[in-house]
């Protein structure tokens, strides 16, 4: 129902974006729906941006909160290793003392509930397109974005696309594993075992995700690929103002973060005081006098 409710305005707003932009002579040399498809991508996000930067804002705080309270839950976790039910009462006492939400995670996680009928409804509006086009629909280098990269091989019996449609499955998964290294916590000093396999989890995620989002994109029509891609750098800007780039490292960013970056525009540590002086210092008292000759 959401589907059906969702997917019909979507492409009523493509189609008309697309009519519309091939009367446009430069518009329509570089690809119409291409660019159709990069405006209703930058709309979409722009009016999600807001759930977005609630489930940024609130999964972060929920994560450095837990992270101040780990070495007292695994203490409480070894002291109750026997009674569940104790635990979770005095895991519940200890939250409560420090006003933090147990749930706060889950409650970041909201917006991705809300999106869900948004993604799949585009999945639709593209497969129609594709099905239903009478023409070829180019964009740059790529010959047809209603085509599916994986029909396109580079040579027989070899499961690679040719590079004009390898280009944005590729960029879509790399913007992915940017998006995901951002997000990613730095391993605390002293972990504790849960938070051990947290980070073991997030490693695996920070490469699976990219995976599975370039297999998807060889899988479905070039222009999902496209607008996921676009998707994702519309993502990584906000992401950047409110977290900075997190656990990515680059040459020239070092990985740093909102803080981390703040203690470098304020210089790079102390600054250095006076140079000590070859000249040896005075004495203290009158000098004595020389002896008449």
């Amino acid at each position: 129902m959401w589907q059906a409710v969702v997917e019909q305005p979507l492409a009523s707003f493509l189609t008309y974006l697309f009519v519309h932009l091939q009367t446009v002579p430069v518009i329509s040399s570089i690809g119409a729906y291409g660019i159709a498809i990069i405006i209703l991508t930058i709309i979409i996000r722009l009016l999600l941006a807001p759930l977005q930067q609630f489930q940024l804002v609130t999964q972060r705080r929920t994560m450095v909160e837990q992270r101040k309270l780990a070495p007292e839950v695994a203490e409480l976790r070894k002291k109750f290793k026997k009674d569940p039910q104790r635990l979770n009462q005095e895991m519940m006492k200890l939250y409560q003392q420090h006003g933090v939400n147990p749930l706060g995670g889950l409650v970041g996680c909201l917006p991705l509930i809300v999106q869900i009928p948004i993604l799949t409804a585009l999945y639709y509006v593209f497969q129609g397109f594709a099905h239903n086009a009478h023409a070829a629909a180019p964009f740059l280098f790529v010959p047809n974005l209603n085509d599916t990269p994986m029909h396109h091989v580079m040579f027989a019996g070899v499961p690679i696309p040719s590079p004009e449609y390898l280009i944005f499955p590729l960029l879509a998964a790399i913007t992915t594993f940017v998006q995901s290294k951002m997000l990613q916590q730095p391993p605390p000093p002293n972990p504790t075992e849960q938070e051990q396999q947290t980070q073991q989890m997030q490693r695996t995620m920070v490469w699976l995700s990219p995976l599975m989002i370039g297999y998807f994109a060889l899988q479905v029509p070039a222009g999902l690929g496209l607008y996921w891609f676009v998707g994702n750098l519309v993502s990584i800007i906000q992401q950047y103002f409110v977290v900075g780039w997190g656990n990515l490292k680059l040459p020239g960013l070092g990985g740093s973060g909102p803080t981390q970056t703040a203690i470098i525009k304020g210089g790079g540590g102390p600054k250095e005081g006076p140079r000590p002086s070859l000249k040896p210092a005075p004495q203290n008292g009158p000098r004595p006098r020389r002896p008449k000759k």
